[in-house]
């Protein structure tokens, strides 16, 4: 696998834009995939993205699994009385094994997404899930994802707030700067 090679989630919001930048700052060839699942506003904001940062561009659907995995379960869970987070059950059984699957298919060793957390491996080579800047930290999004997923995860906005995730959209002239945020379901 090629250590400079990384798939980067690329939903075409300033977050995963200023992700890829930053990764292409840091010497990684960046191959964006935006994940589908029937926005046709996301998959245009994601092509334009890649086009302006001149990055290859996948389109997976991932509908199917994410109504078996994600949808349908929080469905049930909300009619039962309960509070879903579905995030958390969307990251570790759909978003990364779709984003790891593509990273095997092209050699890259690294899988990337715009998400406000950190990682870094402990004194046993084991990787440890960590807090982002503590305005936006989005590491409970993440709790769940295995060892083998964390130890292929970069997160280039984990030491950022997102004021500064958006002037450098801004500074860097990227359509994304001013997408609202995402808020899922």
């Amino acid at each position: 696998m090629d250590e400079k090679k990384v798939v980067l989630g690329l939903s075409g919001g300033v977050d995963s834009a200023v992700a890829a930048k930053r990764l292409r700052d840091q010497g990684f060839e960046v191959y964006g995939v935006y994940l589908d699942i029937t926005d046709e506003d996301g998959v245009d904001a994601a092509k334009r993205a890649a086009s302006e940062l001149n990055i290859p561009l996948e389109i997976l659907d991932i509908r199917d699994k994410l109504e078996h995995h994600v949808c349908a379960p929080f469905a049930a869970s909300y009619l039962a009385g309960k509070t879903p987070l579905p995030c958390a059950v969307c990251n570790p059984t759909v978003k990364f094994p779709a984003l790891l699957d593509a990273a095997d298919r092209i050699g890259a060793k690294w899988v990337a997404t715009g998400h406000y957390a950190r990682t870094d491996m402990d004194e046993q080579g084991r990787a440890r899930l960590l807090r982002g800047e503590h305005t936006n930290d989005q590491s409970y999004l993440l709790s769940r994802l295995t060892q083998e997923q964390l130890q292929r995860v970069i997160f280039p906005l984990g030491d950022y707030k997102k004021t500064e995730t958006r002037a450098q959209a801004e500074e860097n002239h990227l359509s994304a700067t001013d997408r609202p945020d995402s808020m899922e379901i």
